[in-house]
């Protein structure tokens, strides 16, 4: 899972005072994301960014609020009908694909309200691998901040983040959006069909069917996304604080089990 630096950790690795740092990240010149009136850095790009080898990982016993960070995954978080109930709310109200994975592209839902041009793919024999590899590739894009950027079958996409804890454990992406220049050119499209193993006239049959959607329509989906992903992020870390308590409860409770049997 991708991980976060506090201010205080930046401070520290970098030599510089709290105001400078944020300076730094209001104005883009440290990569960054803002939790509240608190500011989190992934500490890759920061490790990256000036070179820097971070001998001890930063702490991850809590989070942004002092809270315990996660120690389940998302797909255990989130229930199923839940998310899926919010990838169908989304692709309706969107107009666009949408689709909950965890941060490593494997998703957690089906894909609702699917363009044709992916639903000719969905079934294809290496269609869920390669989009499980395309939706990773979204996870280490370098903006924290959600925009559309074409996919591995060359239509946009857009993902914001879902976390509990300082932790990064999930998307919500939206795809499906045509881009400026569509369809592609026809050796593209003949190249997806075979690295799909899909008959290349069925691509190319319902290559144009994306959906369109203008860049004021495109401006708005990327202004809420990152409160929907806020939203699940919220039922998550409640529900992980839940089941950290279960967890504990059940530890507790063993010993005088064993007690009462013996």
């Amino acid at each position: 899972m991708a991980s976060f630096l506090t201010t205080r950790e930046v401070q520290d690795l970098i030599s510089v005072d709290r105001s400078t740092v944020y300076r730094m990240a209001e104005d883009g010149r440290l990569p960054g994301v803002k939790i509240g009136r608190q500011w989190r850095f992934p500490s890759e790009r920061i490790s990256e960014l000036f070179g820097l080898e971070l001998a001890v990982e930063p702490d991850r016993s809590q989070s942004a609020n002092g809270s315990t960070s996660p120690d389940h995954e998302l797909q255990q978080l989130l229930l199923p009908d839940q998310a899926q109930s919010i990838a169908d709310l989304l692709g309706e109200l969107f107009g666009v694909m949408a689709v909950v994975t965890d941060i490593e592209g494997k998703p957690l839902t089906e894909v609702a309200n699917p363009c044709g041009f992916y639903a000719a793919i969905a079934d294809a024999p290496n269609a869920a691998t390669a989009c499980t590899q395309g939706w990773r590739g979204l996870a280490d894009a370098p903006d924290l901040e959600p925009r559309f950027i074409p996919s591995h079958l060359g239509f946009l996409c857009a993902r914001s983040f879902i976390r509990v804890g300082p932790q990064l454990t999930g998307m919500v992406i939206v795809g499906g959006v045509t881009p400026p220049v569509w369809p592609p050119p026809i050796d593209h499209l003949e190249l997806i069909a075979r690295e799909l193993s899909v008959d290349p006239g069925v691509i190319l049959d319902l290559a144009d069917q994306t959906w369109d959607v203008d860049l004021d329509h495109q401006a708005w989906i990327l202004s809420v996304l990152p409160r929907v992903a806020d939203l699940i992020s919220q039922l998550a870390s409640a529900r992980s604080q839940l089941l950290t308590k279960l967890d504990a409860i059940a530890i507790l409770a063993g010993p005088v089990a064993a007690q009462k049997r013996s």
